[in-house]
């Protein structure tokens, strides 16, 4: 495949083929340095050099009952990880203040476990408000697990601008992964975070098999 043709035909607008789409997936291992060359020349193109930073934070560490078998929280993991509740809302802030100070665009607060409580849901959205009433023009974003619509909401109303959930794999392939929750299961919190409003973001995890 000629990678420069392809970035030529993207830089000029045109959308490239469902078989082309194809062959970027199936590069083999030696073409990867040239695939990625011609991926950036249409990245500088739209984007410079310049990137967005995103300051993640664990509000919540291990205490899942979820058996993702890649995750290091999960259940099933016997990864020496820390593990807390919800962190407290001084905390959060103190952390929203460093991800001002080194820049940060977004601020991403991320919890184990299957989904949040209600009472976690409210904890999150006083302290979400907190960050937002501090630093008015930095992103919050959130990634909780499954998620109830008036959880969805909550969140919205207290200024989380988008919701991290990723599918992790093909619904072909989830049952490999997971056997706790379905890949429907997470589809629907994606579909309920953007019902509400929130921004979706969502991708994919490779290499476990697929």
């Amino acid at each position: 495949m000629d990678w420069n043709r392809l970035a030529e035909a993207a830089l000029a607008g045109d959308a490239i083929s469902p078989e082309e789409a194809r062959a970027v997936l199936a590069a083999p291992e030696d073409e990867l340095l040239p695939l990625l060359a011609a991926a950036a020349r249409v990245r500088r193109a739209h984007f410079g050099t310049t990137v967005k930073l995103n300051f993640l934070l664990n509000v919540k560490s291990g205490l899942c009952p979820e058996d993702c078998h890649y995750c290091s929280q999960s259940a099933v993991s016997t990864a020496g990880i820390a593990r807390h509740p919800i962190l407290p809302l001084p905390d959060i802030l103190a952390a929203a203040d460093r991800a001002v100070r080194v820049k940060a665009a977004r601020f991403c607060v991320v919890a184990s476990g299957r989904g949040p409580s209600d009472r976690e849901v409210d904890a999150l959205a006083e302290s979400v408000r907190a960050v937002r009433a501090a630093h008015p023009d930095l992103e919050v974003c959130a990634c909780l697990g499954l998620l109830k619509d008036h959880q969805a909401e909550r969140l919205r109303e207290a200024g989380v601008f988008a919701y991290n959930h990723n599918l992790n794999t093909s619904e072909r392939f989830y049952a490999e992964i997971c056997g706790t929750h379905t890949f429907q299961d997470r589809v629907a919190t994606i579909e309920r975070a953007k019902a509400v409003g929130l921004s979706p973001c969502a991708g994919a995890l490779f290499g476990m098999g697929e």
